[in-house]
C-alpha cells in the first residue's frame, strides 16, 4: 500500500514527496480509515513507527479552510522537547497548505505565545500546564476544536498529568474526535481513557510493550555508581560503534553526578540534560547531540518519550527505569525507521526485581553479558548512595519511675499566704511603719472642775 491509495490531496503527497516517504508505516496503515472517518482512536504502535503521522495525515486530510483564526485542533504532549517536534512535522507536512500551527510550553516568557495566537492559527500543540495557562487567560479560544489528539497517552494519564489533562478536557467543546497514541498500554490506564471517550476504537500495530525486533538488548551486572561509571568510559574507549549514545539516568542529581566524571575525560564530546536545566540549554543539548557534536548525552527520562533523532546507535540505561513501560520507551530512542540498534543495561542487585517485570512484559529475556576483565570494579560509594538511617521515635517504650524526693519544699516566709482578715488600719501601719493618725480628732473628754 502507498500513501496514493489513501487518497490524499496535492499538497500532502508533495510534501511525503520531497521526505522521500511513499510507503505508510504499519500503525499508519491501520488507523487511516478509522480517524478519518471521525471515529475515536486508541492507537498502540512502538516507538518510532511513524505514530506522529499516523494522526497528523488523516487530520490534515479533514481540515477546511476557515477565516476564523481560532484552532480547530488541539495535541498535547509531556514535554517541550515533543512539542517542538510535533510542530516540526507539521510545517514539513503543511509546506505547501495554508496551515499555521503554534507551539506553547512552560519555562519560557508566555507573551510570544499568546501574540503567536492571537494572530489566528490552526493547531496548537503544547504541555497541559501551559495550555492551561492560555486558556484561563482567555488567549486561547477552544470553542472550534473539533480534535484533541493527546500523544503518550500512559504518560499523559499517570498522576503527574491527570488533573491538568482533565482541567484543559473540562474547557473544550462535547463533541470532538478523541485520538490517543502510545508505545506501551496497561490496563489502569484503560480505565482511565473511558473518562474522557464513551467508545473508541482500539488499534494495535504490536502488543503493548513489544520491543523493536532491530534492538539487540544486552545487560551486566554491576554493584554501584563508581563501577558503572568504569564501565561505560570502558564501552565508550573500546567500542568505536557507539557514536551517538543515549545514556538514561534515575535522577537529576545522579545525572549531574555521572556528567561531572564524564566531563572530565570527554569534555565537550557529553552533555546533560534534565527538567532543571534551562530551555536554551535543554534544546541545545539536543541540538548538539543531533548534529553529532555530542557523542553521548546524558538524561533522565525527560526524553524518553517523542525524542525522534536520526542515528542513535546505542541506549545505556545506567540505571534502570522505576517501571517497565519506561524501559520501551527508552530502547526505542534506537533501532528507528529500519535502523539497527542496540540497549545496553546496568543491573545492580536492587534493579532485579524490576528487570523481572520488564522481561515479563515483552515475553523476553535481556541477554546477560560477562564483565570484562580490564573493568575496575570499587567498593567506594558517592554520598548519593550512602544511605542515611533515620532512627523514628519510639513511642512504645517503657516509661520507668525512679523516686526523686519530695515533690514540695517549704516556701520562704514573705511567700506565704495566710488567709488573715485585716484593717485598714493594720495594712496602713504595715506599709507605712507608723500608725495612721492623719485627720484623727482627738477624742479625749475633758474632766469637770
Amino acid at each position: 500500500m502507498t500513501f496514493q491509495d489513501f487518497k490524499l490531496n496535492k499538497f500532502l503527497l508533495s510534501a511525503l514527496e520531497e521526505l522521500g516517504i511513499s510507503e505508510p508505516t504499519t500503525i499508519q496503515e491501520k488507523t487511516f480509515t478509522s480517524i478519518l472517518s471521525g471515529k475515536d482512536v486508541v492507537g498502540i504502535a512502538q516507538t518510532g513507527t511513524g505514530k506522529t503521522f499516523a494522526f497528523l495525515l488523516p487530520l490534515l486530510r479533514n481540515w477546511k479552510f476557515t477565516k476564523s483564526p481560532f484552532p480547530q485542533i488541539l495535541i498535547m504532549v509531556p514535554t517541550r522537547e515533543l512539542v517542538a517536534q510535533v510542530v516540526t512535522e507539521i510545517e514539513k507536512l503543511t509546506k505547501y497548505m495554508n496551515f499555521v500551527s503554534v507551539g506553547v510550553y512552560g519555562g519560557t516568557n508566555m507573551r510570544g505565545q499568546k501574540e503567536a495566537i492571537s494572530e489566528g492559527v490552526d493547531a496548537v500543540v503544547g504541555t497541559p500546564g501551559r495550555l492551561m495557562d492560555l486558556m484561563k487567560d482567555g488567549v486561547l479560544k477552544t470553542k472550534l476544536i473539533k480534535h484533541l489528539v493527546i500523544d503518550e497517552v500512559d504518560e499523559m494519564l499517570n498522576l503527574g498529568f491527570r488533573v491538568q489533562l482533565q482541567s484543559v478536557v473540562d474547557f473544550l467543546p462535547e463533541k470532538r474526535q478523541n485520538l490517543m497514541f502510545s508505545a506501551t498500554m496497561i490496563p489502569e490506564v484503560e480505565k482511565i481513557i473511558v473518562e474522557f471517550t464513551d467508545f473508541y476504537e482500539k488499534i494495535e500495530a504490536a502488543p503493548s510493550g513489544a520491543p523493536l525486533k532491530n534492538i539487540l538488548q544486552q545487560a551486566y551486572k554491576v554493584a554501584n555508581f563508581n563501577t558503572k561509571a568504569n564501565l561505560l568510559e570502558l564501552l565508550l574507549d573500546s567500542e568505536e560503534r557507539i557514536s551517538k549514545a543515549l545514556v538514561f539516568v534515575g535522577t537529576k542529581k545522579y545525572a549531574n553526578a555521572l556528567f561531572e566524571r564524564m566531563e572530565e575525560k570527554y569534555g565537550e564530546k557529553v552533555s546533560v540534560i534534565h527538567s532543571s536545566k534551562s530551555q536554551n540549554n535543554r534544546f541545545e543539548a539536543v541540538n548538539k547531540f543531533q548534529s553529532g557534536e555530542v557523542r553521548f548525552l546524558i538524561n533522565t527520562d525527560i526524553i524518553a518519550r517523542g525524542l525522534d533523532v536520526f542515528g542513535v546507535t546505542h541506549v545505556i540505561n545506567f540505571d534502570l527505569p522505576d517501571n517497565p513501560e519506561k524501559y520501551i520507551h527508552r530502547i526505542g530512542r534506537t533501532g528507528r525507521a529500519e535502523e539497527k540498534g542496540i540497549a545496553i543495561s546496568f543491573i545492580s542487585e536492587k534493579d532485579e526485581k524490576i528487570q523481572e517485570q520488564i522481561e515479563a512484559l515483552m515475553d523476553q529475556k535481556i541477554e546477560l553479558l560477562e564483565s570484562p576483565e580490564e573493568l575496575v570494579i570499587s567498593d567506594e560509594l558517592i554520598e548519593l548512595e550512602k544511605v542515611v538511617v533515620h532512627v523514628p521515635f519510639d513511642n512504645h517504650k517503657v516509661k520507668t519511675f525512679t523516686p526523686s524526693g519530695p515533690a514540695f519544699h517549704e516556701k520562704k516566709a514573705k511567700n506565704k499566704k495566710v488567709n488573715v482578715r485585716k484593717s485598714r488600719a493594720d495594712k496602713m501601719k504595715e506599709k507605712y511603719k507608723k500608725p495612721l493618725t492623719r485627720g484623727q480628732k482627738s477624742r479625749k473628754r475633758k474632766k469637770k472642775h
